[in-house]
């Protein structure tokens, strides 16, 4: 018999989730463009909701009742389909909690969000992972990895770390492949920085289908990562299981104001969508005239470009150089990306430095 307490085999394989760096090697505390904030912050007006009606002894709404309410008219949802979270992240891990245990199979291409891996070990669920098309999702090869022990299929869109995007014919596609029992999970995370003709469908299929759950935060565009704030929808049944398992104050009074706050100042929203686009564009046409020394951007859709070294320049050595400028990126080794770096799109400044830094390792003028 054993003589301390042991963790269940399933909880062993976990790697802990490693958030993106704000300081360097040495301490020394570095321009975060690690972790895809938004660099205009949050809207003013929920910045000032933060600050009111303030009461800490005070339990907040458990059921984010009002804030349920202001997503739902934004997006023409029923409120009582929708379930409000600790960041998008708790209701990805209790969507596998609440439809896949132990023996049964959680599914997802190369490459996604590593808090999928995750969430299904932690409810003693097998991961799989399907192969990817050049970093993007392969609806095909999700597909064919199917099997009769799959529950829950993840689909990040855009999909973190590669800021690839997956249009709407193809998630749809991907839907109706699935059999009736499995639970498609469609993170929109950075649905925000899509275009409003780039929709992908996706709440379309949650709101008429059954086995259909989409997520969505409140840390990216919105600018409230510190709040922690995230909702889903779903059939009213699948509402029901998220409900049932999530903690019960799981969003706090002032996330709960300021989110609703957020939604209503699309302007905010509408300004970091094109700073964003401008930049993003810019810095990935920056990489792209690096090619011939071996660097690739990788599609994006989102906040962030995915920079590929593919030749002499290693990822490591443009990182440390990153570092030596003042600014953090994301190296992903622990996700199979070790010739890579993800880089938020900060500033105009930040990202003209990151570009000099580029630059200069390939030996081209700055």
């Amino acid at each position: 018999m054993a003589d301390k307490p042991e963790m269940k085999p399933w909880i062993e394989g976990i790697h802990a989730y490693v958030p993106g760096k704000s300081t360097g090697a040495d301490g020394r505390k570095l321009v975060k463009l690690s972790a895809n904030e938004n660099p205009l912050g949050c809207s003013a007006t929920a910045l000032a909701a933060l600050a009111t009606d303030h009461a800490p002894a005070t339990y907040p709404d458990p059921d984010s009742t009002a804030l349920r309410a202001a997503i739902g008219k934004q997006h023409g949802i029923d409120p009582a389909q929708i379930v409000c979270g600790t960041g998008s992240d708790e209701l990805l891990n209790l969507a596998a909690q609440g439809f896949a245990g132990p023996g049964d199979e959680v599914l997802f291409s190369r490459y996604s969000f590593a808090v999928y891996d995750i969430a299904a070990r932690r409810c003693g669920a097998v991961p799989v992972e399907a192969p990817d098309a050049d970093f993007a999702t392969d609806v095909e090869a999700l597909l064919a990895a199917v099997t009769e022990r799959t529950r829950v299929v993840f689909l990040a869109n855009p999909n973190n770390p590669t800021g690839t995007y997956l249009p709407r014919n193809h998630v749809e596609r991907l839907h109706a492949g699935l059999p009736g029992n499995i639970l498609l999970v469609i993170d929109q995370a950075y649905a925000e920085y899509l275009e409003p003709d780039e929709a992908d469908g996706g709440l379309d299929l949650a709101k008429w289908h059954d086995n259909v759950l989409v997520t969505r935060t409140f840390s990216k565009i919105y600018g409230l990562a510190a709040e922690r704030i995230g909702w889903a929808t779903g059939a009213p049944h699948v509402i029901d299981v998220l409900n049932r398992i999530r903690g019960p104050f799981n969003v706090t009074a002032s996330g709960q104001r300021a989110a609703q706050a957020a939604l209503a100042d699309h302007a905010f929203v509408s300004r970091s969508r094109e700073a964003n686009r401008i930049e993003r564009k810019r810095f990935a046409d920056t990489v792209e005239a690096l090619g011939n020394h071996g660097l690739r951007a990788v599609p994006s859709k989102a906040n962030f470009v995915l920079v590929l070294f593919e030749g002499e320049l290693k990822a490591e050595t443009a990182l440390e150089a990153i570092a030596e400028a003042g600014y953090a990126v994301r190296h992903l080794p622990g996700q199979g990306l070790p010739q890579a770096l993800r880089i938020t799109i900060g500033t105009p400044s930040q990202m003209d430095d990151i570009a000099g830094v580029l630059r200069e390792l390939c030996g081209e003028a700055a």
